[in-house]
């Protein structure tokens, strides 16, 4: 707990990749490497990277995407990041929207991670996270 009885939020930053096929929105999630459970790419703040700058590169180490990403946050969610059964903290996650150009074969952490594309409404029933739910669940993106 926080001075004043407030938890303290730590901050993240992720991409939520996405694509169109055939006229249909796709979403891409990664399996985290500690539980196997499906996520988007995210990742702790860096020094002297933008939020988005991070969230590109979460996209590319954790699920090997090569995209354009927004500037600013499409939504924000928050989550507890469990580190063990007695270690976690509470996380705000600022998500910004990464329209995927290029899946490559070989990334860093392929061996440790699995990622599938699917709809927004398939996703929202494969993630943990309530605020994550929501968010694919109330994903509309003009396609053009």
């Amino acid at each position: 707990m926080a001075a004043g009885g407030k938890t303290r939020l730590y901050r993240q930053y992720a991409a939520l990749p996405y694509t169109v096929r055939d006229g249909e929105l796709l979403v891409l999630l990664v399996t985290s490497r500690e539980t196997g459970r499906w996520v988007i790419p995210k990742g702790w703040p860096e020094k002297n990277m933008k939020g988005s700058e991070v969230a590109a590169q979460e996209a590319f180490e954790e699920a090997g995407l090569i995209g354009e990403v927004a500037r600013r946050p499409f939504a924000t969610f928050q989550y507890y990041k469990r580190f063990s059964e007695t270690k976690r903290k509470h996380c705000r996650v600022e998500v910004f929207l990464f329209a995927v150009h290029l899946e490559l074969e070989d990334w860093p952490e392929r061996a440790e991670r699995r990622r599938e594309w699917m709809t927004p409404s398939k996703a929202a029933t494969c993630v943990a996270e309530a605020g994550l739910i929501d968010l694919l669940l109330d994903l509309k993106l003009d396609p053009a």
